[in-house]
């Protein structure tokens, strides 16, 4: 049993942390993203029954398939809302607090989903969405930053992949409940969409149970004693005192600094390479083939022989597929390192889209290229599982200070929802002017992330916030002249002055 793990074990409180606080928070966005395909045909009947019962309209196709494009995407709306909004909320409120009463937003959301067929209202799945998606924005980026905070810097990374992890089980879970042996029929379609309301309850009776953040407690706060109590409810009743010097010396470099707004963040130039660092590992998330790779599967999975009526189960197997790889990332990451999560991840998803691009071309021409397409497509998903999607969830935590990090999380949480928004807008676009060359798209960001994080990123692992500042003073200190500390200037962690 390597090291990391048997810590990890030794500390119960930590794993609770873990289960509680994913259930309500990125299972609920990784739900989403799959809920919406297996009731599909049954919500644009509503929204046709609904139209002619009050308005005696009877819609053309174009129109029920208007207002279903709507349904889906104002989810993104929402969640852009809630990140924008998630910054000052955990600043003033703390991390656990926010996530607390961000399961009433879930909540009502679940209600109105639940009470849409009975009522004969498409509107009330509208503002459902709404809802969900501000509950999503909002727990994606406190969910990771209140998990990363609690965790021992030993730990930090196996913990923090366990955000992509709930992801990905959200995506599999409504994969799973949409198919017609439970929730995906006529009549059990709205408890389908509820069940986000009910995680959200779970979430709400079980998160007072857990300690406040450590590092909220003490770097906001400025509470030591609660810092320490909450320590040994997270990390046993041992001595912490190491851990505690190493906040107390982000603290002392925090006197006199307050957090930071996003704008500050972005003029700050001490901080561009960390900035930079989000801004491309963020869009490549949202570019990177993923769901170009989800869509032809289909097409891939038939054109192997299977049925159609078995498609759905072909489709578990590669959200099956993605969240066993991302339990085994979260088993490995502190042995590999973080960096070479990314950059094998990226590059190894660049190799695959090439090929997938040449075995989809040449599907009709040999018998045996379905077989390695699909092959392909699970290749590509264990590289994403194991590298990208479970790395860059955590990654503002660990490379901001106090000071920046909400708002750091603001802006790629932002980049997130926005990249979300219009990749469902422009991709059918995509697809049908490229077909499957779009994957040479794709192919070009993640060669372009992967090489990036090579030559850019430091490794982040069993390193303090301060300690890889200091990483990323020395690798960049080269090609520019670092701003000099004098006597009249606050010390701030970000212009790298610090004292290891």
């Amino acid at each position: 049993m390597s090291q990391p793990l048997k810590l990890l074990l030794d500390s119960p409180v930590i794993i609770a942390a873990i289960f509680i606080s994913g259930i309500g928070g990125t299972f609920q966005y990784g739900f989403h993203i799959s809920v919406m395909t297996s009731p599909s045909f049954f919500i644009m009947e509503l929204v046709n029954q609904t139209c002619e019962q009050r308005y005696g309209l009877s819609l053309e196709p174009w129109q029920v398939s208007l207002i279903w494009s709507f349904l889906v995407s104002i989810f993104c709306i929402g969640g852009l809302l809630g990140s924008l909004c998630s910054g000052l909320l955990t600043s003033n409120y703390g991390r656990k607090q926010c996530l607390m009463f961000n399961n009433l937003v879930a909540i009502s959301g679940g209600v109105l989903m639940l009470l849409s067929k009975t009522a004969i209202s498409f509107e009330m799945i509208m503002v459902g969405r709404f809802l969900y998606g501000i509950n999503a924005g909002i727990s994606l980026s406190i969910h990771t930053m209140y998990l990363v905070e609690c965790a021992p810097k030993r730990l930090r990374g196996m913990v923090g992949v366990t955000v992509a992890t709930f992801i990905s089980l959200g995506k599999f879970c409504g994969q799973l409940l949409g198919i017609s042996e439970l929730l995906g029929t006529e009549n059990r379609w709205p408890w389908l969409l509820s069940f986000n309301g009910f995680t959200a309850l779970l979430q709400l009776l079980t998160l007072p149970f857990l300690p406040e953040s450590p590092r909220y407690l003490l770097l906001d706060k400025g509470d030591r004693q609660g810092c320490e109590k909450a320590l040994r409810r997270l990390w046993g009743d041992r001595d912490h005192s190491v851990e505690v010097e190493e906040m107390l010396e982000e603290y002392a470099a925090l006197q006199g600094v307050r957090s930071h707004t996003v704008m500050e963040l972005i003029q700050n130039r001490t901080i561009r390479w960390q900035l930079l660092t989000i801004l491309v590992t963020y869009v490549t998330l949202q570019l990177c083939g993923i769901n170009a790779v989800y869509f032809y599967s289909f097409d891939v999975f038939r054109a192997a022989g299977i049925q159609t009526h078995q498609l759905r189960y072909a489709a578990l197997g590669t959200g099956l597929c993605e969240l066993t790889t991302s339990v085994v990332c979260s088993l490995v990451i502190e042995k590999t390192g973080k960096k070479m999560l990314f950059v094998r991840g990226y590059l190894g998803m660049a190799a695959t889209l090439g090929l997938l691009t040449i075995t989809l071309y040449l599907q009709n021409q040999v018998a045996w290229m379905p077989y390695s397409s699909m092959v392909l497509i699970f290749i590509f998903i264990f590289f994403f599982a194991s590298g990208p999607a479970g790395v860059t969830a955590p990654l503002p935590g660990e490379i901001f200070t106090q000071s920046f990090k909400s708002a750091g999380y603001t802006i790629a949480c932002t980049l997130n929802w926005t990249g979300l928004f219009l990749l469902g807008m422009l991709f059918p676009l995509i697809v049908e002017h490229l077909d499957y060359f779009c994957f040479l798209l794709f192919l070009f960001f993640c060669l372009l992330s992967g090489l990036y994080v090579w030559f850019n990123v430091p490794e982040t692992r069993n390193l303090t916030v301060l300690e890889i500042n200091v990483e990323f003073q020395k690798m960049h200190s080269k090609s520019e002249k670092l701003p000099q500390r004098t006597e009249n200037t606050p010390y701030d962690t970000q212009t790298h002055q610090t004292k290891l």
